[in-house]
C-alpha cells in the first residue's frame, strides 16, 4: 500500500482541529489532540506565527465555544446558512445571516470564515466574539474553502 507523503494543506488542518475541537476535553478528544501534535511535529517550522497557531489547534476549547463550535460543524457539512449573534472588537452588538464554509485558527485565535450576507463579502468571524450561533434551514450554496482562507498567501498573477 503507498502511503501519501505530501504535508496537510491548510484546509485539512482546519478540518482535523475543528473536529477536535468540538469534542471537549475526555479522554477520546486527549487523545485526538496528542495524535494531531505528533502530525504536526514532523512539519518544518520556522515562523513564529504558525507555531503559535499550532499549538492552539491542540488545545481545547471552553465548553460554551465548543458548543457553539459544534453548531457552525455541523451547518458547513450540512451546507445550512446561520445565524450568529456577533460582537465586533468595538462591542458593537450585530445578528448576521452567515453561509460557512470553514474554520481555522490563526495565532491564538479560532474564526469561522464564511460569506456574510450583511456585508455581502467573506468575513472571519472570531469564535471568542460569537455570543450566539442559531442554526437554519436555509440553504448555502457550496464554497470550496481553499479559497476562503484569508490568512494564506495568495499566489501572484504573472504580468503578461
Amino acid at each position: 500500500m503507498k502511503h501519501d507523503t505530501r504535508p496537510l494543506t491548510t484546509a485539512e488542518i482546519a478540518a482535523l482541529a475543528l473536529s477536535l475541537a468540538h469534542l471537549g476535553a475526555g479522554p477520546q478528544a486527549v487523545t485526538a489532540r496528542r495524535g494531531l501534535q505528533h502530525a504536526l511535529e514532523h512539519l518544518e517550522l520556522d515562523d513564529d506565527v504558525i507555531s503559535t497557531t499550532l499549538a492552539t489547534l491542540t488545545e481545547p476549547l471552553p465548553v460554551d465555544v465548543a458548543s457553539r463550535a459544534r453548531l457552525m460543524a455541523d451547518a458547513i457539512t450540512s451546507r445550512l446558512m446561520i445565524r450568529l449573534h456577533y460582537r465586533d472588537a468595538y462591542g458593537t452588538v450585530t445578528a448576521r445571516d452567515v453561509e460557512p464554509v470553514t474554520c481555522l485558527v490563526h495565532r491564538e485565535y479560532w474564526y469561522l470564515v464564511g460569506v456574510c450576507r450583511m456585508r455581502r463579502a467573506i468575513r472571519a468571524f472570531r469564535f471568542d466574539r460569537i455570543i450566539a450561533v442559531e442554526p437554519t434551514l436555509t440553504p448555502s450554496r457550496p464554497h470550496l474553502a481553499d479559497r476562503f482562507l484569508p490568512f494564506q498567501r495568495r499566489k501572484r498573477a504573472r504580468a503578461a
